[in-house]
């Protein structure tokens, strides 16, 4: 099995066209990755607050008045039926009956790995963002040097 390595590239070889299309491209690829990290840092902090609401909810005792999502923005009101077992999301519209110290460690668990992928994508972020600062800092001289060669051309 053959590992791919990333191919470097002269970027100064390259002509300003090219270096345009790479910056772009490299432009949308943060647009997508930020976005990806948003969305990450969204879950982990819904995966913190679920298991903050298991310890505390079940402290009220049985009969206690909750609110129940139904949507992220619809809560109905309820009452809490039992603090032996909760309900956990494990994903994909699935449930598992779980003890409220073991939803408690699902949830930690997945608060803790949450944060090991976004600390290696925001890695990738930062790798990105000084990829594309270089690409910049071609392209500028590139199109510097071609207007200076296009204006001591054109007097004569």
């Amino acid at each position: 099995m053959t590992s791919q390595q990333p191919q470097q590239i002269d970027l100064s070889s390259l002509p300003i066209p090219q270096l345009n299309s790479v910056k772009n491209q490299l432009t949308q690829e943060l647009q997508h990755l930020t976005g990806s990290f948003s969305a990450l840092k969204q879950a982990e902090a819904k995966f913190r607050d679920c298991g903050r609401s298991v310890g505390e909810g079940v402290r009220g005792g049985e009969g206690t008045p909750i609110l129940v999502p139904l949507t992220p923005s619809l809560y109905v009101p309820g009452k809490l039926a039992s603090t032996e077992t909760v309900l956990v999301d494990i994903g994909t519209g699935f449930y598992v009956e779980k003890t409220p110290p073991a939803a408690q460690d699902f949830y930690k668990r997945k608060v803790e790995e949450l944060g090991k992928n976004l600390v290696d994508l925001e890695k990738i972020v930062q790798g990105k963002q000084g990829n594309l600062t270089v690409v910049e800092d071609v392209l500028r001289q590139k199109v510097i040097a071609e207007s200076a060669k296009g204006g001591g051309d054109g007097g004569t």
